[in-house]
């Protein structure tokens, strides 16, 4: 079922997702060569519960396998999604994608950021820059009168010009008191397919890209996935609501940039 949000209760999701966005600009100071993806979470959760909310993903439960441990998912490099922190080392060159979500006041943040670590390849920067360009062209097209799969078609064919593998296998979501609400929110897609958009829909699109096949596969973990060709994955994140113009962005990569500098992608 899908829940629309009031005014009041879109305030609260936007309250929510700036946090996420505050918290990741945490994170942003410390992504460099010698870091581990532990310390990076463990940031990351003193700064959230600071502030009055608690992560949404520590705990978080599995089907296949035991609940999600950390409160930041942290994908290296081939690594697309769901990545669980711990020893593995940034390395110069490295890119890490960092999933973060919050709850606070009845509602959830989520919001994704890849980071660059050091210098990277520019074949791996344009990953990057495209995945994230292709966040904001399936923000335009989540307005209120069109259909969920208008913004996944618009992912899929700019990713695709490019050459690039789009993920089916995780999608986007709806958002609200629960971190997955209906509907779904794929990559891909038809135009003028699937759930209509209403004014007060509240939903994270997030791009998961990959530089080579698009076919993933499950770790033994239970939770991180990766490319099967073991190529760079990218993976960008914004949460939004639908309003009678423009998509009305409740998550922020402005305290991030602002940390990043001329580094940011």
């Amino acid at each position: 079922m899908i829940f629309l949000k009031t005014e009041d209760e879109i305030e609260l999701l936007r309250q929510s997702n700036l946090l996420v966005g505050k918290t990741l600009a945490e994170v942003a100071k410390l992504v460099k060569p010698g870091v581990t993806t532990r310390e990076l979470d463990k940031v990351a959760e003193e700064f959230i519960r600071d502030h009055g909310a608690t992560p949404t993903f520590k705990g978080f439960p599995n089907q296949y396998g035991e609940p999600f441990p950390a409160s930041l998912c942290t994908s290296v490099n081939e690594q697309v999604v769901h990545g669980i922190p711990g020893d593995i080392v940034l390395k110069d060159g490295d890119i890490v994608s960092v999933d973060c979500g919050t709850y606070m006041n009845g509602f959830c943040g989520d919001s994704a950021y890849t980071f660059c670590v050091g210098e990277v390849d520019e074949e791996i920067r344009n990953l990057l820059k495209v995945t994230k360009e292709a966040l904001y062209i399936g923000i335009q097209n989540a307005v209120q009168g069109k259909r969920i799969g208008d913004i996944g078609y618009a992912i899929q064919q700019y990713c695709e010009s490019h050459s690039y593998g789009v993920v089916r296998e995780f999608v986007g979501h709806g958002i609200g008191k629960e971190m997955h609400e209906d509907p779904q929110v794929p990559n891909y897609g038809k135009r003028g397919y699937g759930p209509l958009m209403k004014r007060g829909l509240c939903i994270a699109i997030e791009p998961m890209i990959t530089l080579g096949d698009r076919q993933v596969i499950m770790e033994s973990d239970g939770w991180t996935v990766r490319t099967r060709d073991r190529k760079c994955a990218a993976h960008f994140e914004h949460t939004i609501a639908v309003g009678a113009g423009e998509a009305d962005i409740l998550s922020s990569f402005k305290f991030i940039e602002e940390v990043l500098g001329d580094k940011a992608i």
